[in-house]
């Protein structure tokens, strides 16, 4: 009989495991939890517990870790897949009432509910307050992954005619949707009366709704936020309200949690505020709870296919063999998806050279880290390929006789409607590397923030750009730089001991006489 330690307050449902022993010990202390972890087989948390590499080294007989929600930052997952233990989420089970959290914050705001709730509590009686309409209204969403289509069909049942951006989810999805695909942001704001954002937060997403973009929307709109803080910018949409150009607003997340009490937006009577309460329903906490517990008996008993995070729900004799150049494949997936724009049809992944064994798993990590700076939910090594089919991002394969002067060498070339990307890599003395961006050779380890530009090849362009970094308090950790010919574009990496600021950034990019190009990778 297996036994599971669950270490968190969780609700775990009325389901029966008559071969797992499940003890139940929320709040467990750091000193007990090390002394006991050693006698069980699977381990359940939510965010308080620390399952940390001394944790896992402590826990001999450990073979699974289950986390309840969708985060795993908690969890040492390069630990865990060192020792082949797996590590399992349950992101799904929040959907629905993040969905409708983002409905109700469209019905506030557009109703001023929170305003008629604060006045009549002062002993104000207002019948003056003209609220607006669902039905018959237009909804923008950008993001049409599994909260973005819960929305869809909300607002739809509500009588709204629903539109959206997304440049990873097929027109063939968006048609059984129901829904208009813009392929360009601007074309939908203009027609969008209320507006709501489902993505990840990245650097491609942080901000993307602006000043500009907020300019773009209906004079009257209603703006909705309960995806990730930080992608609506927060003093754009407070201007925005200011001038009347917004007339209302929906916030669950912000930049920073919880928000101070001079934060602007705290003051307008205008905007309806939430907790981040996305996930906090009674039946999400159920959902959350039943479902870990199910996902980690089932891979107790030997069925990997629910919930995977990371590289051991493929077998053992793999992950000795490729462990190296399954991270090799997630980095270039990763950077390749941070480094192309539009909407992206093909994914092709040649291998060339000698491989420990069939390449083939590289290929799905590949795929998974491609996935993963696009995703709202984190995509696994089981259910990665089925979400690009899904999204009609077309996986080839390759296996090439041609030698690049290494052992063995991945390419991955990723098309869009709008151009091409190409990243190179191999495993180097047992050591990812990326040695290519776009047939430039390079060298990098692919760790931590970078900064990734095309440069007119004169003399002092990375001085400049360094000066503009060190003047912004911008550390450089390490630099390579590439050219292909003696005149033309050259191409550089810089190495960062934190994100620039976004004004930064505009002002590296608006030095047209020593930038062609410049991007910002997170690895």
């Amino acid at each position: 009989m297996a036994r599971i330690l669950v270490t968190d307050t969780i609700q775990l449902g009325d389901a029966s495991y008559p071969d797992m022993e499940i003890d139940y010990r929320a709040g467990i202390s750091r000193k007990e939890l090390l002394e006991i972890v050693n006698q069980y087989e699977g381990i359940i948390t939510r965010s308080r517990t620390q399952v940390d590499d001394a944790l896992i080294q402590a826990a001999s007989q450990l073979k699974v870790i289950g986390r309840g929600g969708v985060g795993v930052d908690n969890i040492d997952l390069e630990a865990a897949s060192r020792r082949g233990v797996l590590v399992l989420n349950a992101p799904e089970a929040n959907n629905v009432s993040a969905a409708e959290l983002a409905i109700a914050l469209m019905l506030s705001a557009a109703r001023g509910v929170n305003r008629s709730d604060k006045l009549i509590r002062q002993g104000v009686w207002d019948r003056k307050f003209l609220g607006r309409e669902l039905k018959g209204s237009r909804l923008g969403i950008v993001g049409l992954g599994r909260i973005g289509s819960l929305v869809s069909r909300r607002a739809k049942a509500l009588g709204m005619t629903v539109m959206a951006y997304d440049p990873y989810i097929t027109r063939h999805r968006a048609e059984e949707l129901q829904v208009e695909l813009f392929d360009k942001l601007a074309d939908m704001l203009i027609k969008a009366d209320f507006l709501t954002v489902h993505t990840p937060l990245t650097d491609e997403t942080k901000g993307m709704i602006g000043t500009a973009e907020l300019a773009c929307l209906p004079t009257g709109a209603v703006v909705v936020n309960a995806a990730r803080g930080g992608i609506i910018d927060e003093e754009a949409l407070f201007a925005a309200l200011d001038k009347g150009k917004i007339f209302a607003a929906g916030m669950d997340v912000f930049v920073l949690e919880p928000p101070s009490m001079d934060h602007p937006l705290l003051g307008r009577d205008d905007v309806v505020l939430t907790a981040h309460l996305g996930a906090n329903t009674q039946e999400a906490q159920a959902r959350v709870g039943a479902e870990i517990l199910k996902r980690t008996v089932l891979a107790l008993r030997g069925d990997f296919s629910q919930g995977a995070v990371n590289a051991p729900a493929l077998a053992p004799e793999v992950m000795s063999a490729l462990g190296q150049h399954l991270k090799v494949g997630e980095a270039l997936g990763k950077m390749a998806a941070q480094l192309i724009h539009g909407r992206v049809r093909e994914l092709q992944i040649e291998f060339s050279g000698n491989f420990p064994r069939d390449p083939d798993p590289i290929a799905v990590a590949v795929t998974k880290g491609f996935l993963e700076p696009i995703l709202d939910e984190p995509p696994n090594y089981i259910n990665a390929p089925a979400i690009a089919r899904e999204r009609d991002i077309r996986v080839s394969k390759i296996l090439a006789s041609r030698s690049l002067g290494y052992t063995n060498h991945i390419e991955v070339m990723v098309r869009s409607n709008e151009g091409t990307v190409t990243v190179g890599g191999t495993v180097l003395g047992h050591e990812p590397r990326i040695v290519s961006i776009d047939h430039y050779p390079i060298e990098i380890k692919p760790k931590g923030v970078m900064l990734v530009c095309t440069n007119y090849d004169r003399p002092g362009a990375i001085g400049k750009v360094g000066t503009v970094l060190g003047d912004a308090g911008v550390n450089i950790s390490g630099m390579q730089l590439s050219r292909v010919a003696e005149e033309g574009l050259a191409l550089f990496v810089l190495a960062l001991d934190a994100t620039p600021p976004e004004a930064i950034l505009d002002m590296l990019r608006n030095m047209g006489d020593v930038i062609n190009s410049l991007k910002m990778v997170r690895l």
